[in-house]
C-alpha cells in the first residue's frame, strides 16, 4: 500500500489534509450534530451527548432517516441524565422504526453507566470511550475526534470508499478495512483531527460516491491513484452478496369484543429486544409465542387465513409472515405478558417496522379474510 510520504503527487498542497480541510470549510454539510468550521472558529464546541447520540444512530443507518429520530430524541432526553432515568419502554418506543434495536438497548445502557460511573460526564480518550457499553473501535474513535479533538481515525463506509480510491487499493472487502485504517492514521492532521474525520465523511456522502463519482470538483482530484487509472467507480471492491436465509412464520391477530387486538412485549436481549409485538410462531423459536395453546380447547383451531402475506428483510435474514385472526372467546383474559391495544393506538406505540406492516395489512385491507367475502 503506498504511502502518502511516498505518493507521486504528495507535494500537492502539502499532501493531502490541507486540500480537504479548505474544501470541508466551504462545503461541510449542516447537520443538527454538528458543529461547523466557522462556529468553531468562534469558540463553539461540540457536546459530546449530541455526538455520541447521533453517531450510535448513524450506524448502518443513513442520515435522512436519523435526522427526525435524533431530533426527537434531544426533545425527550435533552442530556445523558435524562436518558439514563428514563423508562425502558419509552426510549424504545422512540426508538421503534429506527431498526437495529440492539443499538436502542446499549443506549441505555451506556447512559447509565456514565451516570453511575463518571457523574454524566464522557470520557475523553479512544480507549476509555471503547470500554463503554455499545461503543466500538469506529465510534470510539469518532467520538474521541469529533467531540474531543483528539488525533483519533474513524473508519466508516465513507471513508473506506474514499481512501480506497485515493490509494487504489483493490484489496477485497472485508480484508480492506485494515489498510484503509492504516492509511486513514497516517492522513489524520494535529490540527482539527475531527474536522478532518468529518470531511471525509462528507467527501464520500457528496463527491466520492459509490457510483458517478463527481471527480470534477473533488478537492483530491490530482492525488487520487483510481481516478488516474480510470477505475475510481470500481473500488471499493466487495465480496459477492450471498443471498439472504428465507424465514417463515405465522401471526395471530387476536380481537376482543371492543375490537382491541392482543399483543405481547418480547424480551429484552435479541431480536425487536423489548418491542410490543403481535403474537407469532415459526420464524424465531426461543421468542415464539405460545398465544394458540393459552385459547380455550375449541378456540385453539378456529384461526382463519389472512389472504396474502407479509415480507420484511432484517439484516441477516428475509422474513415472510402469513396471519391468521379470530375473535376472543367469551371472557378471555390477556395472559400475561400479553395486554390488548386499541389499534387506533398502533401509531402512539411506535411498533417495529414489520409490525407497522402487520397491522396496515390487516386494518388497510391489502390482505383479505378468505372465504368471507369481505
Amino acid at each position: 500500500m503506498p504511502e502518502p510520504a511516498n505518493h507521486p503527487t504528495s507535494d500537492l498542497l502539502k499532501w493531502p489534509s490541507t486540500a480537504l480541510l479548505r474544501w470541508y470549510d466551504v462545503h461541510a454539510r449542516d447537520l443538527p450534530w454538528r458543529i461547523l468550521p466557522k462556529a468553531a472558529k468562534a469558540g463553539v464546541t461540540p457536546d459530546p451527548y449530541r455526538i455520541w447520540l447521533s453517531e450510535i444512530m448513524l450506524q448502518q443507518t443513513n442520515v435522512t432517516t436519523v435526522r427526525p429520530y435524533y431530533e426527537k430524541f434531544l426533545t425527550l432526553f435533552p442530556n445523558v441524565q435524562a436518558l439514563a432515568a428514563a423508562p425502558d419502554t419509552q426510549v424504545m418506543a422512540a426508538w421503534a422504526g429506527l431498526g437495529y434495536y440492539s443499538r436502542a438497548r446499549n443506549l441505555l445502557k451506556c447512559a447509565r453507566t456514565l451516570v453511575a460511573d463518571y457523574d454524566g460526564v464522557f470520557p475523553n480518550t479512544e480507549a476509555a470511550l471503547l470500554s463503554l457499553p455499545g461503543i466500538g473501535p469506529y465510534t470510539a474513535a469518532a467520538i474521541a475526534a469529533i467531540a474531543f479533538n483528539r488525533p483519533a481515525a474513524p473508519v466508516d463506509g465513507n471513508i473506506e470508499r474514499v481512501l480506497s480510491r485515493l490509494y487504489k487499493l483493490q484489496t477485497p472487502m472485508p480484508a480492506l478495512k485494515a489498510h484503509v485504517k492504516q492509511a486513514n492514521a497516517k492522513l489524520v492532521p494535529k490540527d482539527r483531527p475531527g474536522d478532518f474525520a468529518q470531511a471525509m465523511m462528507d467527501l464520500g456522502a457528496t463527491l466520492c460516491t459509490p457510483k458517478r463519482p463527481n471527480c470534477l470538483l473533488c478537492p483530491w482530484r490530482e492525488p487520487c491513484l483510481a481516478r488516474q487509472a480510470g477505475i475510481e467507480e470500481t473500488l471499493p471492491i466487495r465480496a459477492p452478496k450471498k443471498p439472504k436465509p428465507a424465514r417463515q412464520g405465522v401471526v395471530f391477530w387476536l380481537e376482543n369484543a371492543k375490537g382491541h387486538v392482543l399483543m405481547a412485549r418480547r424480551p429484552d436481549k435479541g431480536l425487536l429486544g423489548g418491542m410490543l409485538v403481535f403474537p407469532s410462531k415459526g420464524w424465531d423459536a426461543p421468542n415464539e409465542s405460545r398465544l394458540p395453546e393459552l385459547l380455550p380447547a375449541d378456540a385453539q383451531d378456529q384461526w382463519t387465513p389472512l389472504r396474502g402475506e407479509v415480507v420484511h428483510v432484517f439484516t441477516h435474514f428475509k422474513l415472510t409472515l402469513s396471519i391468521r385472526a379470530q375473535t376472543a372467546p367469551k371472557g378471555f383474559r390477556a395472559p400475561q405478558g400479553f395486554q390488548w391495544v386499541a389499534p387506533q393506538d398502533f401509531a402512539r406505540e411506535a411498533l417495529p417496522s414489520v409490525m407497522t406492516k402487520i397491522w396496515k395489512a390487516v386494518l388497510l385491507k391489502s390482505v383479505d379474510r378468505k372465504e368471507t367475502g369481505k
